[in-house]
């Protein structure tokens, strides 16, 4: 994406009040404690143990670490994980670093 796209996608937003996770095609992440994860605007699982989860993102890749992960429900574009989650990270790629 280029910076004026981005720029103007981010002025659209915020002229607009709309979410920027839809306007700039982010994932949005909801936490609920350390015991379960709901996932947002993904593009795939990687790779799946119950110790990690990989999952595409639009600009990179999202690290999810921990224990007894278990997938409860996945869709195209959500996914909800569960176990004893330690770790999110977002690995970006591309233009976004």
């Amino acid at each position: 994406m280029t910076r004026i796209s981005r720029k103007l996608r981010k002025w659209t937003s915020e002229a607009l009040d709309l979410p920027q996770d839809i306007l700039l095609d982010m994932p949005r992440l909801t936490l609920i404690g350390s015991r379960q994860l709901y996932i947002e605007n993904h593009r795939g699982v990687l790779n799946f143990t119950p110790e990690e989860l990989l999952l595409a993102l639009s600009s990179g890749r999202l690290r999810i670490g921990g224990s007894g992960l278990v997938i409860r429900s996945i869709l195209p574009e959500e996914i909800s994980v569960e176990g004893e989650i330690t770790s999110v990270h977002i690995e970006r790629t591309g233009e976004d670093l």
